[in-house]
């Protein structure tokens, strides 16, 4: 007599492995602990709460609304190790209730960075043409598009669109996870960045032993962001805003301080770097320019 077996498919095979990693970090007992006012004894737990949330974004998946379609699901709440899957509505009320406490962001944030070295990574460094090795943290702002959208915090964001403003943090050649912040659209890039990097450099710090290499855009040039990185002993590459600053500035100082190399008959390329002092800062910096001068002022390249 031969018995039927049934094997059942799934599209999110992946979460197994999401389950593993959650398992190496000391998010459940950590989450567990949480207190929220007016929540003395939860039905479900928080870090079933935050592991099904999880699961719903390593899917692409960011409405509370999508959990309702693993409510059912085996599998899903077997890879996570879910005691329940919560309703859309519970999920979004404690999540709302989480957020309020300051603890809660800590938390995720310390684990983002402890779970690479429990699984024996370490964020790989780049080698640069001197032959120094630094770890990279590649810091930005990515705006998300969410046009006809009614979520909280959804304003005009600098790309022209509407949406949010996340700040976003990376390490490594392989860009792990330092740091991330959901902020609204309209944003201004800048703000509070310094504050931030005073969170992140201790927490990169703690992910390798190597020399650290901070990289940022020009919207991120800020006396404050240099202060802070030679006050905490980071390498830093900003790149230069230059908004508010003359190209024919720039191409005196070029052609007075930097080496000239001519490219092709009428465009000349000048590369050097210039030593600036300012009393908001602990140490000196350096500018390194690269203008190219062409036969006609208005093609003029400067980076």
């Amino acid at each position: 007599m031969i018995k039927a077996s049934h094997e059942r498919l799934t599209a999110h095979s992946g979460l197994g492995l999401i389950g593993l990693l959650l398992e190496k970090t000391d998010l459940r007992p950590k989450l567990n602990q949480l207190k929220i006012p007016g929540l003395k004894y939860p039905l479900l737990s928080h870090s079933d709460i935050v592991y099904a949330m999880i699961g719903l974004l390593a899917q692409g998946k960011s409405d509370f609304e999508h959990i309702e379609a693993f409510r059912e699901d085996d599998f899903f709440q077997y890879a996570l190790q879910l005691k329940s899957v919560p309703s859309a509505a519970r999920l979004r009320q404690r999540l709302d209730g989480l957020a309020q406490i300051r603890k809660w962001r800590n938390i995720l944030l310390d684990e983002m960075v402890r779970l690479p070295r429990k699984v024996g990574l370490e964020p790989s460094a780049i080698k640069l043409n001197s032959g120094t090795c630094y770890v990279p943290i590649d810091v930005d702002v990515s705006p998300f598009d969410n046009t006809d959208t009614h979520k909280e915090g959804v304003s005009r964001t600098y790309k022209g669109c509407d949406g949010y403003a996340p700040l976003l943090a990376y390490i490594g050649r392989e860009g792990y996870g330092l740091y991330a912040e959901l902020r609204e659209g309209r944003t201004h890039v800048q703000k509070e960045v310094d504050q931030k990097l005073r969170e992140m450099i201790p927490r990169a710090k703690s992910m390798t032993e190597k020399p650290l290499l901070l990289r940022m855009d020009a919207g991120n040039d800020a006396l404050n962001n240099l202060a802070v990185c030679q006050e905490e002993g980071v390498h830093f590459i900003i790149k230069r805003n230059l908004r508010r600053e003359s190209p024919e500035a720039w191409l005196a100082i070029a052609q007075d301080q930097g080496k000239a190399t001519v490219i092709r008959e009428g465009c000349t390329r000048y590369t050097g770097k210039i030593r600036v002092t300012d009393p908001g800062l602990p140490q000196p910096v350096y500018q390194v320019f690269d203008v190219r001068k062409r036969r006609s002022p208005k093609m003029a390249r400067f980076f």
